[in-house]
């Protein structure tokens, strides 16, 4: 299947709008560094019915068409949320990095994890940076996400990079696992704790800040509900 997404590649050379081709998407699961932590929540997730994953980390393949750029999405139900997340894309100079929401049927991951992924698009920024040139930084990169409701804008996630695994380690686990990543495959590199309560809102904002740098890339998107008559 054919995806094409118009992305800005932007690098210490300058930037480029491109129309890209996306062949397949990868979505890292339970990426978490610390293993302590990682099993902390599994049980906690286990206390309310979502099963144990078959490794740690793990990865769900679904349809490369949920990639949207858009600032709109359709979920059926009130029962999705969305997460923010940094992402590889691999293409033939290299590895990209972006940011994206792996918006997903919390309904659904109650019983099957991988069809609750499949389930709500997968929202990312049009904007993505060159990894060799935050390489030498990666673990003060930093994630946030925001729920918004009307007028209230509310801190959801926020945390360093450095909870999760290493992308170059993920995808080295991933090659092991299936394949190496080819040019065209993308892949989410896990999440971060919510602050609070795991809810769903009428919009997410996201943000992946560079420090170093002095840069951020940002993206926010309106979920609209269709009707779940079962």
């Amino acid at each position: 299947m054919r995806h094409l997404l118009d992305l800005v590649f932007v690098s210490e050379s300058g930037s480029s709008k491109e129309t890209v081709e996306v062949t397949d998407l990868i979505i890292g699961g339970w990426t978490g560094r610390d293993k302590a932590k990682l099993e902390e929540h599994i049980v906690e997730l286990e206390a309310i019915g979502v099963a144990r994953p078959v490794s740690t980390p793990c990865f769900y393949r679904v349809g490369a068409n949920l990639l949207t750029t858009a600032d709109r999405i359709q979920t059926v139900g009130a029962g999705s949320s969305g997460e923010a997340e940094y992402f590889l894309l691999k293409r033939d100079d290299g590895y990209w990095v972006g940011l994206g929401s792996d918006h997903t049927d919390r309904e659904v991951e109650a019983y099957n994890v991988s069809v609750s992924k499949q389930c709500c698009p997968k929202p990312i920024a049009s904007t993505l940076w060159r990894h060799d040139e935050l390489a030498g930084h990666w673990d003060q990169l930093v994630l946030r996400s925001f729920r918004v409701d009307g007028t209230e804008r509310t801190l959801y996630q926020e945390g360093a990079v450095s909870a999760m695994i290493d992308p170059f380690d993920l995808a080295a686990q991933y090659a092991a696992e299936v394949a190496p990543l080819a040019s065209g495959q993308a892949m989410f590199g896990g999440t971060l704790p919510v602050i609070g309560e795991l809810m769903g809102a009428a919009r997410f904002e996201l943000e992946l800040e560079d420090p170093v740098l002095g840069r951020k890339i940002s993206h926010g998107y309106d979920v609209s509900t269709l009707p779940n008559i079962g």
